[in-house]
């Protein structure tokens, strides 16, 4: 299997997939709506790659996987909560998140899209 990963995907490209709540998320400010299109998933689901989206909102996000993703639309600053650094990420950027770290979110733009590879 080849996938590229298509940059500037928009939240109408993905399938509305509940609620940010729904993954253990706590909501700070914003819409709770959550955005996905699954590109891979082995058949126990330990590890999957697709995209994710939502719109401007602040939220609390406890890693329970091991996650890099390429910001594909949109900007977020993302707070690591134990030791207080924020990167900003942009259309183009990517980042690696590791299980257990407690991250504080900011998407900045109206809407905000990655490719991901999540692995438990």
């Amino acid at each position: 299997m080849l996938h590229s990963i298509k940059q500037g995907i928009t939240l109408d490209e993905l399938e509305l997939s509940g609620t940010l709540e729904d993954i253990g998320v706590e909501m700070l400010d914003g819409d709770n709506a959550m955005f996905a299109l699954t590109t891979f998933a082995t058949e126990d689901e330990s590890v999957s790659a697709g995209y994710f989206g939502v719109r401007r909102s602040r939220f609390r996000l406890p890693y329970t996987f091991h996650e890099q993703a390429v910001v594909t639309l949109g900007e977020v600053k993302i707070t690591n909560e134990a030791t207080g650094e924020t990167a900003h990420y942009k259309a183009g950027d990517a980042f690696f998140v590791a299980s257990g770290t407690a991250t504080l979110w900011e998407v900045v733009s109206d809407c905000f899209t990655k490719h991901y590879l999540a692995v438990d």
